[in-house]
């Protein structure tokens, strides 16, 4: 596994880039959303930040979409619903996601917070907590969780880089949940794979993102092989 995904020091001014994007996207969410939810059919909810959100590529390039049209080669008829908004914390992602549930009612939730907590450098036992009590909400609503894990580069400090990605194991074993432990780990240090930024994943590493993800959430999907909530997904 890769330890960092991150080629350079993250500038001040990406974060308060990344902050004001978070604003806009909330403002007009809600019709995306709205748009996503069709009547009758089983709903997958993907929660994330800018990583799910396709930021700084063609939203119909992004790992979400693609999706959708995986899903739908291979006949599954399930809705995705992107919740995903650059820019969102776990304790964002906590706030919204009771009128999420309400409006969408999942079946299955594709969790991906947790790096713009580690970016701001929030203690990740607030992670945690904001992480688990996710997982509860949606569980008590109905839905099945994948939990996809996040890593933090090396100059925030080995104590930190370490107690960050230690936080995605523990909410799984503690909640039981299958967990991708990193999501960027097939494009992290790929060429080509990430945006100038050294934060995003280019539009070329979108395939890659969900090929990394896929083997777990279709068994989830179709209940093939042991598709237990239990069971941890490593690839």
């Amino acid at each position: 596994m890769a330890a960092v995904f991150f080629r350079y020091p993250v500038p001040a001014f990406i974060l308060r880039c990344l902050r004001f994007v978070a604003l806009v996207t909330v403002f007009y969410a809600g019709q995306a959303l709205a748009d996503d939810r069709e009547e009758g059919r089983r709903t997958l909810l993907v929660l994330g930040d800018s990583i799910s959100a396709a930021y700084g590529i063609d939203e119909r390039q992004g790992w979400v979409q693609l999706l959708r049209e995986r899903l739908a080669e291979r006949e599954l008829d399930i809705a995705v619903v992107n919740a995903s908004v650059s820019g969102e914390t776990s304790a964002g992602g906590l706030v919204r996601l009771p009128r999420l549930l309400s409006e969408h009612s999942p079946d299955w939730l594709v969790l991906e917070l947790g790096g713009n907590d580690g970016l701001r450098g929030y203690p990740p036992r607030a992670l945690q907590n904001n992480l688990l009590q996710i997982v509860k909400l949606a569980r008590d609503g109905g839905a099945e969780v994948l939990l996809l894990g996040m890593q933090m580069p090396p100059n925030y400090g080995k104590a930190y880089t370490r107690a960050f990605a230690d936080v995605y194991p523990k909410v799984a074993e503690a909640e039981q949940v299958p967990l991708v432990p990193f999501f960027l780990e097939t494009v992290a240090l790929e060429e080509g794979a990430m945006q100038s930024d050294g934060i995003h994943p280019t539009a070329k590493a979108q395939p890659a993102l969900l090929d990394h993800v896929w083997p777990c959430l279709e068994t989830i999907l179709t209940g093939n092989g042991n598709s237990r909530s239990d069971s941890l997904c490593t690839s």
